[in-house]
C-alpha cells in the first residue's frame, strides 16, 4: 500500500488506515484479529484508536493483538484522549486529565508510547493552550511521537496550529494531523477547515469515508437487518444520511461504479483518499471481508471526469464569509 507523509512531518503512514470503534463492542476479538491481519498483510501500517472506543476495549484488543499477530514497530498507532462519558460535560481538555488519560492508554495498548496522540475534540471550558500544553509534554517525555486534533471546527484548528508555530526552537510540537469526517456526503470542512489544515501543513485524516456505510449503497432499497443502520445503538448514526440529497449522490456513485466495473465503496473511498490535504481515510469494518472489500481500492484511480461529475452532484454551497469574498 502506497504510503504518505502525515502534514509536514516525517511520519509516514498507509493511504488507508484501520478504524477501532467498533472494536470490544459490535467486533470481537476474533474479528478484530482477522482484520488486523488482512490490514497488515495487505501493507497498511495506520491504525486508530481511542479511549473511549468501547469504553477502553478498543484500546485493550488491540494491545493484545500486537506483538501476538502483528509486530508494535510495523504499526502506527494512533489514539485519543479528551472525550468523557459525562452529558453535561463531553470534553475534558484539562492537563491533568489528558496526561493521565494517555498513561492508561499506554496501559492499556501494552506500549511506551503511541506514534499519533490526538485532543478528540475542542474543550470550550479550558484554555486551548493548556490542552496544547499537555501535547508538547507527551512528546517530550516520550510518550508520543506526533500529535494532532480532531473535530475541531475552523477557527479553532487554525487557532491550535498557529499556537504550536509560535515558539521556535522546538518548545512546543507542530500539528502533524487533523482527524474530521469527510465523504461525499459530509463536505462541510471544505468551507474552513481544510483550507486552514493544507495552510499549516497539517495532514487530514478522514472519518467516516463512506458517509457512515451509506455510499456503498447498501441502503438504496432499503435498511438490512445486520447493518448499522439496523442496529439500536448505531440507527440514530445513520439517519441524517438516508435523505432524498443523499439518495441523489448515492445513485450517482453507483453509476460511477457501473461504468468502471468497480463498487460504489470503491469510487466513493477512491474519491475522499485523493482529495487535496487528505493523508490516509480511517475505514472501519465490521468483518475482514469488509475491510478486504475497501482496501481493494488500492489499485484503482478515478478518471477526471468521473471526479467532477462527483463534485458536481455533491457540492457543498459556499457563500461568504466562508472563502476568499472576492471569489464569490
Amino acid at each position: 500500500m502506497e504510503q504518505r507523509h502525515l502534514g509536514r512531518t516525517g511520519l509516514r503512514v498507509s493511504r488507508i488506515g484501520l478504524g477501532t470503534l467498533t472494536w470490544g463492542r459490535d467486533t470481537d476479538e476474533h474479528d478484530a484479529a482477522d482484520q488486523l491481519k488482512a490490514f497488515w498483510d495487505a501493507g497498511g501500517t495506520l491504525v486508530d484508536t481511542a479511549d473511549v472506543y468501547g469504553g477502553g476495549e478498543a484500546e485493550c484488543l488491540l494491545g493484545q493483538l500486537i506483538e501476538r499477530l502483528v509486530p508494535r514497530r510495523d504499526l502506527v498507532i494512533s489514539t485519543k484522549a479528551g472525550s468523557v462519558p459525562d452529558p453535561d460535560r463531553r470534553m475534558d481538555g484539562s492537563r491533568g486529565h489528558l496526561l493521565a488519560a494517555l498513561d492508561a492508554s499506554l496501559e492499556r495498548l501494552g506500549t511506551d508510547h503511541v506514534d499519533l496522540w490526538q485532543l478528540h475534540a475542542f474543550d470550550p471550558y479550558t484554555p486551548l493552550e493548556e490542552s496544547l500544553q499537555a501535547l508538547d509534554i507527551a512528546v517530550s517525555s516520550g510518550r508520543a511521537r506526533y500529535v494532532g486534533v480532531s473535530n475541531f471546527c475552523g477557527w479553532q484548528l487554525a487557532k491550535a496550529g498557529t499556537w504550536q508555530l509560535g515558539v521556535t526552537g522546538g518548545a512546543r510540537t507542530r500539528l502533524a494531523a487533523t482527524q474530521m469526517e469527510y465523504s461525499l456526503l459530509q463536505r462541510g470542512i471544505e468551507r474552513e477547515v481544510l483550507p486552514a489544515a493544507l495552510d499549516l501543513g497539517i495532514g487530514l485524516l478522514p472519518s467516516s469515508p463512506l458517509g457512515r456505510g451509506v455510499l456503498t449503497g447498501k441502503y438504496r432499497h432499503g435498511t438490512p437487518t445486520d447493518s448499522r443502520g439496523g442496529s439500536e445503538t448505531m440507527a440514530p448514526f445513520v439517519e441524517p444520511y438516508l435523505d432524498e440529497a443523499a439518495s441523489r449522490i448515492v445513485d450517482a456513485v453507483a453509476t460511477a461504479a457501473d461504468g468502471l466495473a468497480a463498487t460504489p465503496l470503491q469510487v466513493a473511498l477512491a474519491w475522499v483518499r485523493d482529495r487535496p490535504g487528505v493523508v490516509a481515510p480511517i475505514v472501519g469494518a465490521r468483518t475482514a471481508q469488509q475491510l478486504t472489500a475497501a482496501l481493494s481500492v488500492e489499485s484503482l484511480s478515478l478518471p477526471d471526469e468521473i471526479c467532477r461529475a462527483l463534485d458536481d452532484v455533491s457540492a457543498p454551497v459556499h457563500r461568504y464569509p466562508d472563502q476568499d469574498w472576492s471569489t464569490l
